[in-house]
């Protein structure tokens, strides 16, 4: 994408540097400095072990306990909430709260997931579970969720309750994408409408959700928070399908994951769907490698296999189309994009990474 609509330019490469990444890495900055404060007393409120764990999760402590300035994540999320309430004229203080809870139920799902797909490595470092085990990281996500949701409904401000519930539909929506997406590995056949369903709840929803709640603490009326969610829900998918192409092809160097783990996993993930129902020789190659466990020989061929299906040149493209459909969503509630320059910039850089 070489311009936004309203003739605003955008980045091609927003990670590595132009314009429109300076201004998302500045934005995702000022969040953390923003959020952490209140996401950090927020966890602060666990009980000792579960704390412990949360801390860990979070970066800002070791195993042992002892302080530790590892990353904490991207904040792509508190960030969305912020930028869009400042997009729809609002302060981003206000929301400063939302913010917090939303990156709290986004890490209640970050610590499920580990589990579920058992990845032994987050962020460059061994995952919860693999260092407390599943009880107290299954458990540390079920409660960092009961924070985010208790810290909306001690939240004065006027739009906490509706953020509240909005944020409760959301985790529920998210929930049944990551049920969805776990039933496709036990299925041999999943159509690409399917997938497509499962990415917007799964990672569609919860960026939605964070963009209305920024417009809810803005004040902003029904059409324009409607608007807000739906530009969330198509970067998010266009984030997801980025997702996707890294868990195939991204640097284990900056993913902090084995090589072509989703293929390991035989993940129904966007392109591998799209490569697998592409009726090409290379897509029944890829099926007859998804029919059983990959040998370590055979994640590079699979890797091919997708490619020469089509499937990751199909999930640039669509990627892509996402986004454009992304800020004709942002224009219904945002008439002049000059003022949404940081959603844009932020939703260039989710879209525009390569790790």
């Amino acid at each position: 994408m070489s311009a936004a609509a309203g003739g605003r330019p955008v980045a091609t490469t927003a990670a590595t540097g132009t314009a429109d990444g300076q201004e998302a890495a500045f934005l995702l900055d000022r969040t953390r400095e923003a959020v952490d404060p209140e996401l950090r007393r927020t966890v602060e409120q666990l009980p000792g072990s579960m704390r412990r764990v949360a801390m860990y999760h979070f970066g800002w402590e070791r195993a042992d306990g002892t302080p530790s300035a590892g990353p904490a994540g991207k904040a792509i999320r508190p960030a969305l909430v912020l930028a869009a309430a400042q997009a729809v004229g609002g302060h981003a203080g206000d929301a400063v709260r939302a913010a917090a809870a939303v990156e709290l139920a986004h890490n209640f799902t970050l610590l499920h997931d580990d589990i579920i797909d058992e990845d032994a490595r987050r962020r460059g470092r061994p995952t919860a579970w693999t260092v407390f085990g599943i009880p107290d990281a299954l458990l540390t996500g079920d409660a960092m969720l009961s924070l985010a949701l208790k810290r909306l409904a001690e939240d004065p401000h006027p739009a906490a309750p509706a953020a509240a519930a909005r944020l409760t539909a959301c985790v529920v929506e998210l929930c049944a994408g990551q049920q969805a997406d776990c039933a496709f590995e036990e299925r041999a056949e999943v159509s690409l409408d399917e997938c497509l369903a499962m990415a917007m709840a799964k990672t569609g929803a919860l960026l939605g959700c964070s963009c209305a709640l920024g417009a809810l603490y803005a004040g902003a009326g029904p059409e324009e928070v409607e608007a807000m969610d739906a530009f969330g829900r198509e970067a998010g998918l266009a984030f997801q399908l980025i997702d996707d192409l890294i868990g195939i092809w991204g640097d284990p160097e900056h993913t902090g994951k084995p090589a072509g783990a989703d293929l390991v996993a035989r993940k129904k993930s966007l392109p591998v769907v799209a490569a697998l129902t592409s009726g090409t020789p290379a897509g029944e190659e890829l099926a007859a490698l998804y029919a059983g466990p990959l040998a370590p020989d055979d994640v590079g061929r699979a890797a091919l296999a997708v490619e020469r299906a089509g499937g990751r040149d199909w999930a640039q493209v669509h990627a892509a189309d996402r986004m454009a459909r992304a800020v004709q969503q942002l224009s219904r509630a945002v008439p002049d994009l000059g003022a949404a320059g940081g959603l844009l910039a932020l939703a260039e850089f989710v879209t525009r990474r390569t790790r």
